[in-house]
């Protein structure tokens, strides 16, 4: 028969019961790797430290004294994160007075929402409690305690009101953000809105609510849905943050090893499900370093949205990492590790509503000031009168299209003021037909040719064909010279979209260069 330990005098509850661990036997993926054993006691087993995050068949083996004759509860500590749990009580002369049985993969009714505990009614004396434990996984280490059922009742509350809370925190914010995504069309907010739904499917089945209120009992709900989730996150982050193979090529590429390490780490979980949640450990753990990483960098470079994000970003680091770092929380019964993981995903989950708040604020303030800079109204008719081309406002409608390829070209015509002054306005405005029928010609069908105002035009392309736009303005200013304009010409400066943060900084670094190659050709 196996040693059993005292705890000596009664202490006051809720208390641990003190115990000892056995190894019954490592992990088995069968269909019966869950039958308990009939007679724990009979029989001398390893021991061990304590459980093994990768999961097996557990003995934890205690005495325990009472003093007074009421009902009192056994529950767990640390964790709520159990498969299957046995816990049988004998008296000092060896008799079995309860058995009860539970966990989340157990079809056994909970006597207590989202919570283990068991009720059992006891005597004066002393006793053995022998907890046999069969799971995929661990989060954390399941100890066993004792408290009156009355003060049990009253303890919990706390805990479950928690739960309940950062759970409507998810739902809101999810549904939030599943309507935005579908409505804008946008992949920052699909991403997100999936991380927040994995997290509420794991926080979900890891604190019992689908288990006590869907009749669902799988432990594979409170994995796999964070290793789908992780990955959401990768994408949202280089999403948020703009984090492209042109301007970062670092921290892209990084991004790209980490959710191909993601994807294995995937599949790897489901040919060994008994190392999905440390596989879900290492993922959270690389999604929130590289986030870190992210915000420091982008914020580095005056991006407004990265600073706003490393708040939420760091206050997440620190209480994701102690969540996922920690085994036991000591003289915390009614709180698990599993709910720290809630609040930290709460707390971040709120805070990143408020930077995304931030950042479509950002954007329409930008839209506005370009607008007003321009001096375009939503009155403004999209055609120039004179040369029939797209005008200012289109231009500042298309530019908003742009994507992260794309390319856009300022040009100056030359000449016009020569020919207004020498010839007269009509005749200037003659060029600035000619000019304009004979560039949108050079450029086709798949480029379109803006006029902005006076002798200034632009050209934006969705692919970045900067040589095809210039080869056309060459063309073109051919084909007016033989037209009878042979003192005309042109000057143009380029950017790429992935060359500047804002649609404002676009503008100047094509304007900048158009005035650059304006002064070249004067001074040639």
């Amino acid at each position: 028969m196996i040693a059993l330990l005292s705890i000596g005098s009664v202490q006051a509850l809720p208390q641990s019961i003190e115990g000892d661990w056995y190894l019954v036997h490592s992990y088995e993926r069968t269909q019966n790797h869950h039958q308990f054993l009939s007679e724990p006691l009979q029989k001398k087993y390893s021991s061990v430290n304590t459980v093994s995050p990768t999961g097996g068949h557990y003995l934890y083996i205690a005495s325990f004294e009472i003093s007074k004759a009421q009902a009192y509860v056994i529950d767990f500590k640390n964790t709520s994160t159990i498969e299957f749990f046995r816990h049988q009580v004998y008296d000092q002369r060896g008799r079995e007075v309860a058995t009860m049985e539970g966990g989340i993969g157990s079809r056994i009714e909970n006597p207590f929402f989202l919570r283990h505990g068991r009720i059992v009614t006891l005597v004066p004396g002393k006793y053995v409690l022998a907890t046999q434990l069969i799971s995929t996984n661990y989060l954390a280490i399941p100890e066993p305690y004792l408290d009156d059922q009355a003060s049990y009742m009253h303890a919990i509350k706390r805990g479950n009101a928690l739960t309940l809370f950062g759970l409507g925190i998810f739902w809101g914010l999810g549904i939030y953000y599943t309507v935005l995504a579908a409505s804008r069309n946008r992949s920052v907010e699909a991403m997100y809105a999936i991380f927040i739904a994995g997290n509420f499917i794991y926080n979900s089945a890891a604190l019992l609510v689908i288990s006590d209120l869907l009749n669902l009992h799988s432990i594979y709900l409170v994995s796999m849905p964070v290793l789908v989730s992780s990955m959401a996150y990768m994408l949202f982050v280089m999403r948020l943050l703009e984090i492209n193979p042109y301007q970062h090529k670092r921290l892209y590429y990084a991004g790209v090893v980490i959710l191909l390490m993601m994807v294995l780490f995937l599949c790897l979980a489901i040919a060994f499900p008994n190392w999905a949640l440390e596989f879900c450990r290492y993922e959270v753990a690389l999604f929130l370093c590289y986030g870190l990483a992210v915000a420091i960098r982008q914020s580095q470079r005056k991006n407004a949205t990265a600073k706003r994000y490393l708040v939420a970003i760091s206050l997440f680091f620190v209480s994701g990492i102690i969540a996922i770092s920690l085994s036991k929380l000591d003289q915390q019964f009614d709180l698990y590790i599993e709910h720290l993981g809630l609040v930290s995903v709460a707390i971040e989950v709120v805070l990143l509503a408020l930077v995304l708040s931030f950042q479509f604020s950002q954007l329409r303030q930008e839209k506005e000031e370009a607008l007003e800079a321009l001096g375009m109204t939503e009155k403004v008719a999209h055609s120039d009168a004179l040369t029939s081309l797209p005008n200012r406002y289109a231009f500042v409608k298309a530019l908003e299209q742009m994507t992260m390829q794309g390319s856009l070209t300022f040009i100056d015509l030359d000449g016009l003021k020569f020919y207004n002054d020498q010839y007269g306005h009509a005749r200037g405005d003659e060029l600035l037909i000619c000019f304009a029928k004979n560039y949108q010609h050079s450029l086709g069908s798949d480029l379109v040719l803006y006029r902005l105002g006076g002798d200034e035009f632009a050209v934006l392309s969705y692919k970045g064909e900067v040589a095809v736009v210039e080869r056309a303005m060459q063309q073109a200013i051919e084909r007016v010279r033989l037209e009878g304009f042979e003192f005309s010409g042109a000057s143009a400066g380029y950017a790429y979209y992935y060359e500047a943060d804002t649609i404002a900084e676009l503008l100047r670094i094509a304007d900048e260069r158009m005035y650059e190659n304006k002064r070249s050709r004067q001074q040639g």
